[in-house]
């Protein structure tokens, strides 16, 4: 499940609907309240809006989380409904994600047929696509009913598949119930009855706590990001609105390095020693510029520089093609990409004056704006890493050139307050020449510094989904070639070799 922000995942266990009768009436609305919570510190509110019609439940769920990124203040919101019978039928489903200047939107509709009839809207262009239903997968109310059913059978293990409106997948979680307990919340205690989620996306394994109540609400769920406690708590409006604390993301998911690490050697080959909790996920990925080994018990090599083509697959149809974010086939993106590529000869060229481009576009770098589509930036020229990347991938594809979005984290001397520390960061891989090669827009180069964890296609969630991966990550120790070989370290004229990602 990659396109998941932990975030999200835990609004869609959250926030199922309550027990409803069968009469036909109209059943006034119910709305609840949680608090958000991220190290024991407050960071946003939960609203969640029950509504019955006749047969039909409709609920609507509306997460605002307010974080920091080196001084600045960044307010995410995601609003879902889902539309269902009172037996767990999916009707309808709605969902807005407010991550930058401009909303994005998803509403998808039931059809005669069964089919789902969705509209994808970002940065203020649509698109139409059509939806089979993916068998057994169930939104707010099929979750309530299945872990309502469940909740009678302590000890008991069950699967359940719970659609994600955002990004209209599909999460396979294995559940355990563990039975009831009391629980301590804001105003109170209850009894309620705890289960367990377990996801295993491609980047590592997430576990989820709930606690529900006798009708099969959650009032209680936690799980990890950054290497802290998130937690939502039921309470009252007034609990659940109250101001929020200061709570610095971009630093929590900064990883510190071991040593310094000067120009000279970035340019050159280097080997990281990481280690991870004992049964973690990988660290990283294999690419074709960087390889990754496992030494046991949670300690890993990665290896970056010296590219040679094989270490990730060939570039698939959707390397090429457009989507929500990356708007690759809007008019002003290609009238943009070929006027920018000119008589470039061949696609290396063509990135080359891509990318150098993109690096000089974006005039107002802002860590604020969120992450916004490659059609936003273009009418904005603003961002961070992320626009630029989205912005470099649209470009790319429109030229017909194979391009992926990377999620990783570079090193960097100084970043606010901190020093020799690694942070968050995005670029991209194009296919040139039969390999898949680095650009990064943002830094104007690409070296031995970047450490790719994820591979998407421009989707935030993709960014969002190594959000725990970065908790975890302890660096060790980073050496570089001439270590590794004994001798003593060249001189400072040492220049760019193959491990840059522009081929120079």
């Amino acid at each position: 499940m990659r396109n998941r922000t932990a975030l999200l995942w835990l609004l869609l266990a959250l926030c199922p609907a309550p027990g409803l009768t069968a009469r036909a009436e109209t059943v006034p609305a119910d709305t609840r309240w949680m608090t958000v919570l991220l190290g024991g510190r407050k960071i946003g509110h939960l609203q969640i809006e029950h509504r019955r019609d006749g047969d039909i439940v409709t609920t609507t769920q509306a997460l605002v989380i307010e974080l920091n990124r080196n001084g600045s203040s960044i307010p995410l919101g995601v609003t879902i409904r889902s539309v269902e019978s009172t037996t767990g039928q999916p009707l309808a489903f709605y969902a807005r994600s407010t991550l930058s200047t401009t909303d994005s939107t998803v509403d998808g509709r039931r059809l005669p047929d069964g089919d789902f009839a969705v509209t994808t809207t970002v940065g203020g262009i649509a698109r139409q696509a059509t939806l089979s239903w993916p068998p057994g997968a169930v939104l707010s109310e099929g979750q309530r009913l299945t872990m309502l059913k469940a909740a009678a059978h302590p000890g008991q293990s069950y699967a359940m598949s719970m659609f994600d409106p955002a990004s209209q997948a599909v999460a396979h979680v294995d559940m355990q119930v563990i039975g009831d307990e009391r629980v301590v919340l804001p105003e109170g205690s209850m009894v309620l009855n705890h289960q367990r989620q377990t996801l295993q996306p491609p980047r590592g394994v997430q576990t989820m706590d709930l606690w529900l109540d006798d009708q099969g609400h959650a009032r209680k769920g936690t799980l990890g990001m950054l290497g802290h406690e998130l937690e939502m708590l039921a309470c009252s409006q007034r609990c659940a609105m109250a101001p929020v604390q200061d709570v610095d993301m971009f630093r929590a998911a900064m990883v510190d390095s071991p040593r310094l690490l000067p120009a000279a050697m970035r340019s050159t080959f280097l080997r990281y020693r990481i280690h991870m909790p004992e049964g973690s996920p990988p660290p990283a990925i294999d690419t074709d510029e960087q390889h990754i080994s496992s030494l046991g018990h949670g300690d890993w090599l990665v290896d970056i520089g010296n590219p040679q083509p094989g270490g990730e697959a060939a570039p698939d149809a959707g390397d090429t093609q457009p989507n929500a974010w990356v708007q690759s086939d809007a008019p002003v993106i290609r009238e943009l990409a070929a006027r920018v590529v000119g008589d470039a000869a061949g696609d290396l060229q063509k990135m080359r004056r891509l990318r150098s481009f993109v690096s000089g576009y974006i005039t107002q770098h802002g860590l604020d704006v969120g992450y916004a589509s490659a059609l936003e930036v273009v009418q904005t020229r603003q961002g961070d890493c992320t626009e630029y990347a989205v912005l470099l991938a649209a470009l790319a594809r429109a030229e017909g050139i194979p391009t992926r979005v990377v999620t990783g984290m570079v090193y960097a001397d100084r970043y606010g307050s901190s020093s020799r520390v690694f942070v968050p960061h995005a670029w991209v891989q194009s296919w040139i020449n039969g390999r898949w090669q680095s650009f990064d827009a943002a830094l104007r180069q690409f070296d031995s510094t970047h450490i790719a964890l994820d591979l998407g296609d421009g989707d935030p969630w993709h960014f969002f989904n190594i959000t725990n991966l970065l908790g975890q990550i302890h660096i060790e120790k980073i050496t570089p070639s001439w270590e590794l070989a004994g001798n003593l370290p060249p001189t400072s004229a040492i220049g760019p070799t193959a491990a840059a990602g522009e081929g120079r």
